[in-house]
Order: C-alpha cells, then sequence, then structure tokens
C-alpha cells in the first residue's frame, strides 16, 4: 500500500524484498554513526517486523522509501508514536528518516519529510510534529531546518534508553513544527 507520494517517491508498506536494504542501512557504520549499535540480518528482520506491525495497529510508523519507476527500497521515513517519556509528553509525533548512504545527499529525505508533514498537519490533524537528533547528527538537523522545523533547546533532552557506554550520543535536540506554523509555511 501506497501511504503517500512526492514527485521522485513513493511512501509504501514494506515488503519482504526490503529486508536486504534494512539490514544494509541497521548495520552501515555511516548511517548508523549517532546510533549505538549496528543489526545483524536476524536484527534487522525482527526490528522491520515490529514496524510493520506498530503501523498496522496504529497507522503511524517508519515507512519504505523507494523511488518511483524502481522495485528496491533506499531507505525510509515516516511519522511515529515517540514513546519517550519523559522526554517528551506521551503521544508526541515524531517525524524521521534514515536512507542508505548511497542515496545521500540528493534531497530524498527532505523531499519525503515535505510530504509526511503534509501528511500528518492536513490528513491526520496533528497539532504538532518533532524530530530529535544526537546534537552533532548536522545532516538530519539540516533536514529538519529544510522542512521548516526550529530548534527549541529548552526541550533537549537525554535520550532515556540511550546505554551509559556512550555518552557522546545522549544528548539530542529537539525540532519541531507546530500545525498553525506549517500552514503559514505551507
Amino acid at each position: 500500500m501506497i501511504v503517500a507520494e512526492t514527485e521522485r517517491l513513493l511512501v509504501r508498506n514494506w515488503q519482504d524484498g526490503d529486508l536486504d536494504l534494512f539490514h544494509h542501512i541497521n548495520s552501515d557504520e555511516d548511517v548508523m554513526a549517532f546510533f549505538p549499535m549496528r543489526r545483524n540480518r536476524a536484527e534487522s528482520a525482527e526490528m522491520m517486523r515490529i514496524i510493520a506491525e506498530r503501523i498496522a495497529t496504529t497507522g503511524y510508523g517508519f515507512f519504505a522509501l523507494q523511488r518511483k519507476g524502481e522495485e528496491h527500497a533506499l531507505g525510509f521515513a515516516g511519522l511515529a508514536i515517540a514513546r519517550l517519556e519523559p522526554a517528551l509528553p506521551e503521544g508526541s509525533v515524531e517525524i524521521g528518516w534514515r536512507l542508505a548512504r548511497r542515496y545521500w545527499g540528493k534531497g530524498y529525505a527532505t523531499e519525503a519529510a515535505r510530504e509526511l508533514l503534509r501528511l500528518g498537519f492536513a490528513e491526520r490533524g496533528l497539532e504538532e510534529i518533532v524530530s530529535f537528533a544526537v546534537a552533532d547528527n548536522r545532516r538530519s538537523t539540516a533536514v529538519m531546518e529544510r522542512i521548516g522545523m526550529t530548534h527549541d533547546p529548552s526541550r533537549d533532552f537525554d535520550h532515556p534508553r540511550m546505554p551509559d557506554s556512550h555518552p557522546h550520543l545522549k544528548r539530542h535536540v529537539l525540532y519541531a513544527i507546530g500545525a498553525d506554523e506549517w500552514r503559514q509555511r505551507a
């Protein structure tokens, strides 16, 4: 099922054939530079199953991202329930993305994220969408800025699930955009 589309991309449900790409992303040192672990194939398959299950039950999650006219995913993007209490209030919706390294720098994350903001505000009636990343993750925060999100330093937080063994990955910056601000920009 296609959830959304842009000029170049489809945001769609996961398919069995996406596991190779999903594993590649989750085990790539560059892609996962701001995450504490790399996943093997079995762990990637389990994570993909959990994501697909959450999408099926809530309608929110990280969907496969694919270029039109091609068969294989290039990464993922989506709107997901953050589940980071007490750092974020219960029910907070985050926007996020992760692409295979060979697709970086082509505007795909920004293009997908803009459409996902429209989906969240115009179709799902969300009041706010947040995004967060390790403070040093300039690639991700640059996308957040390009899609009109604003950094709110008063809401920066130490990620509650980041292990103490990775103190340099604990601090996260939070960006947000509200429905009214999105409508004004749109």
